[in-house]
């Protein structure tokens, strides 16, 4: 392993090197053992042959805490001074345990390490060949017992011990996946708090600041009406703040008959013509959502439009807002209606936003088979 990553958390760092200490540790231990005790035939031979099982242990523990780099250069060394001990001094062909278990680990721990494996296949066999050097009558068994054999299972272990840190690199891959999943969840729902606070504050504030200016105008002529207008001011905000908690406790659910009588209330009080179509009703999951886009058209139209009249067309598939007064020829950037497109994407629906001969269309539809299951929702509930 490398240094560990970011993202590679410390749960998930402890469950792999428990799995890898419970599974993997014991069969090198007992391999090490093994080797001792086939190789060493007298208390010498072992003090020679031990220094190179113990490096190759405690590379591997080490190498499960992710902690290979401290160790990496000493076990080595240690490894590659017993395989020459074991192939002049001891006659022990498994000597090269050591440096072959310890060299496939720290090849992570180079830069080149393609050329850090063939210095290593090379040093193994180079090593092995020594043994010529003591038993000249057995040419094809010192070579198949110390040079071919030594070297052919150094390449294995390396290609085993490349194959499982490419595991543990998936492994650390999904880990960054899920993290980045969570931090887009966050983020997705900070957007959608901001968005839902935007239909709130925006819609609010600019209601307000029309029924004072109408209040202001009335003041004179008309106290009463002007009174009227600053109690509906009130309770607008009142209203407001109930909203802006219930949207802080995740409690905030939009009401679809009562955006339509309020944005109707708001377009006359405006002195704008409004007409409300109701062909169909749509279900309670469909209606938060297209409450929304009428909060936020409604929105729209008082602050950018010059509009005489409205229509609103709220069918079984969706809801339609027709107005004039479109100043521009350009259809202008409603950054509220980009994040409602969005969010409908997301729940299978479709936001669309046309200009065509001085009218605005807003429209917000759901597909056949979502419309038809809200309708039935909703006839579910009507029961």
């Amino acid at each position: 392993m490398t240094a560990r990553s970011p993202a590679f958390t410390k749960t998930t760092q402890r469950r792999l090197r428990r799995i890898n200490l419970l599974t993997s540790l014991p069969p090198v231990v007992f391999a090490a053992v093994i080797l001792l005790a086939t190789d060493a035939h007298t208390w010498w031979h072992l003090i020679v042959l031990a220094p190179g099982a113990v490096a190759a242990v405690v590379a591997f523990e080490r190498w499960t805490a992710d902690d290979l780099a401290r160790v990496a250069l000493p076990c080595t060394i240690v490894g590659a001074v017993v395989w020459p001990l074991g192939v002049l001094l001891t006659g022990s062909p498994n000597a090269y345990w050591g440096v072959c278990a310890v060299g496939s680990l720290a090849l992570r721990q180079v830069r080149r390490r393609a050329l850090a494996a063939v210095g290593l296949f090379s040093y193994v066999a180079a090593v092995g060949a020594m043994r010529f050097l003591v038993d000249q009558d057995d040419v094809r068994g010192v070579l198949i017992t110390y040079v071919l054999v030594p070297t052919g299972l150094t390449i294995l272990v390396t290609v085993l011990t490349i194959v499982g840190e490419r595991f543990y690199d998936l492994i650390r891959e999904l880990d960054h996946a899920r993290e980045r999943e969570a931090e887009l969840a966050v983020i997705r729902e900070r957007v959608r708090f901001a968005s839902d606070l935007h239909d709130i504050q925006g819609h609010t504030l600019h209601v307000v600041k029309l029924k004072i200016a109408l209040a202001r105008k009335l003041m004179l002529r008309d106290t009463d009406r002007a009174e009227k207008e600053l109690r509906e001011t009130y309770a607008l905000v009142s209203d407001t703040i109930a909203q802006t908690k219930e949207l802080a406790y995740a409690q905030r659910r939009l009401n679809l008959s009562a955006e339509l009588e309020n944005a109707k209330n708001l377009f006359e009080a405006a002195g704008i013509r409004v007409r409300v179509t109701r062909e169909a009703e749509v279900g309670p999951r469909s209606s938060e959502l297209l409450g929304q886009v009428l909060r936020e058209t409604t929105t729209n139209i008082l602050r950018h439009a010059q509009a005489t009249q409205v229509q609103i067309t709220l069918s079984e598939a969706g809801i339609a807002i027709v107005n004039d007064g479109v100043s521009s020829d350009t259809l202008p950037e409603l950054r509220g209606l980009s994040s409602l497109r969005q969010r409908l994407a997301a729940d299978g629906g479709e936001l669309t936003v046309q200009q065509q001969d001085g009218r605005f269309l807003t429209a917000a539809s759901f597909p056949p088979a979502r419309a038809d299951a809200a309708a039935g929702g909703a006839a579910e509930e009507d029961r």
